[in-house]
C-alpha cells in the first residue's frame, strides 16, 4: 500500500497543474533514499525491494519533474 501511496499526488499535481504546496526538498530527500533502497535490493538480489522501490523512485521522479514543470511555468505566467 505505501508503494502506491503516491500516485494521488502524482494524479493531483498533473490535473491542477499546481505544486505550490509540494516540497522540493522532501522529494528530493524521498528519491535519494528509494534510490538507496533500491540500489541496496539490487544487490542482495531481493524482487519484492525491487519493485516496490523503483516504483516509489520512479513516481518520485516524476512529482519532480511535475515540480520544476509547473513551477517554471507558473513562473512565466507571472511575469507576463
Amino acid at each position: 500500500m505505501t508503494t502506491i501511496s503516491f500516485i494521488p499526488q502524482v494524479i493531483k499535481s498533473w490535473r491542477t497543474k499546481s505544486v505550490n504546496d509540494v516540497s522540493l526538498i522532501m522529494y528530493l530527500v524521498l528519491m535519494i533514499g528509494q534510490f538507496s533502497w533500491l540500489t541496496y535490493g539490487i544487490l542482495i538480489h531481493s524482487l519484492p525491494l525491487i519493485v516496490s522501490d523503483f516504483i516509489v523512485f520512479v513516481l518520485t521522479i516524476a512529482m519532480l519533474v511535475l515540480k520544476f514543470k509547473y513551477k517554471i511555468s507558473g513562473d512565466k505566467e507571472a511575469d507576463a
